[in-house]
């Protein structure tokens, strides 16, 4: 195996986050299903943004949020997403790299920072009302081969598949993986991801450009086109190398080809927040492939780290992800 300066490398948007409180009545009254995520432009953010509780700012995105929780587990890790000029930019800019994380893209001046206004019901259910912003402006032109050479691992964000000057930078940086030998891992990120873009997806897959591929149950289930868990996984996991699906309080499977491993879902005090469960644990499962711990144990390592992040509010870690994750990483 080749040395490699980072585990992973990842390219997502990059969003900050702004969480406030809200109740049924006030999601209602706003037009949006609870539990969605859903587009929004900038004047519909000022909206919204107004119409808020007072609400807590977190640096975000998908992808970002793996790689915060990487380097909370000690691993090596990178990002590449595209900022505006502004100060949310800086917020972004700041958190990230104050976690030891790579991070090097130049921000634009022509674009605001995309940002996340999540509405938090008492059930701890997430409505997300995304404004891209400058994400979805990240060119083909920020990926630079040779960084992609420099990761073990690259780790696409799909929320990131919609516009299309992201989606050729994100097949630019695929190119430049399967050129290095670099494996290339990719989160689904949504349903209606996949509504818009499953042709796609199945392109990717059963042209072997996919070595490790994350979803949840109802996206593997769209994915496949299949109505069954089982049938699903058992279609997608014909055609890619790992599979690893999260089934919320029902734990997790992977596969990999004639290998199979299951973990429940970690025990956990008080649900609070499910904002960033699926990152987090991507973070903990790429930890331990990374370390060469086995489907079982990596499976392990994400549930430990999705359990810990939906008992606060945030996307990222608060607590000590490798003191959690004890004797696995040791």
């Amino acid at each position: 195996m080749p040395s490699h300066r980072l585990d992973v490398l990842a390219i997502g948007n990059a969003i900050v986050d702004v969480i406030a409180d809200a109740d049924d009545a006030f999601l209602a009254a706003q037009g949006v299903e609870k539990g969605s995520m859903r587009l929004i432009d900038e004047d519909e953010a000022a909206r919204l943004y107004g119409e808020m509780r007072p609400g807590r700012e977190a640096s975000g995105g998908s992808a970002a949020n793996t790689v915060a929780g990487l380097a909370a587990l000690g691993l090596t890790a990178g990002f590449i997403g595209q900022l505006g000029d502004d100060q949310l930019g800086e917020i972004f800019t700041h958190d990230i790299r104050s976690l030891g994380v790579a991070f090097d893209t130049p921000p634009r001046g022509d674009a605001a920072t995309a940002r996340c206004l999540i509405l938090v019901t008492p059930d701890a259910q997430r409505t997300m009302n995304t404004f891209l912003g400058a994400a979805q402006t990240l060119a083909p032109d920020a990926i630079n081969p040779a960084r992609v050479a420099d990761a073990a691992i690259l780790y696409l964000e799909g929320y990131l598949w919609d516009p299309e000057t992201p989606r050729a930078a994100m097949y630019a940086a695929i190119d430049a993986a399967r050129a290095a030998g670099t494996k290339v891992a990719f989160t689904l990120s949504d349903s209606f991801v996949i509504a818009r873009h499953r042709g796609d997806f199945v392109k990717l897959i059963e042209a072997g450009q996919i070595d490790i591929l994350f979803a949840n149950e109802a996206e593997i289930l769209m994915l496949a086109d299949e109505a069954e868990f089982d049938a699903a996984v058992d279609a997608v996991a014909a055609k890619v190398p790992l599979l690893v699906v999260t089934r919320s309080e029902h734990g997790a499977v992977a596969r990999a080809g004639a290998e199979r491993a299951s973990v429940p879902a970690e025990p956990i005090a008080r649900l609070v927040d499910t904002t960033g469960a699926g990152d987090l644990f991507a973070a903990g499962f790429l930890a331990g492939h990374v370390r060469g711990l086995g489907l079982e144990k990596s499976l392990k390592l994400g549930a430990i780290a999705a359990a810990e992040v939906i008992q606060h509010y945030g996307a990222r870690p608060e607590a000590d992800l490798k003191a959690l994750a004890g004797d696995l990483l040791a």
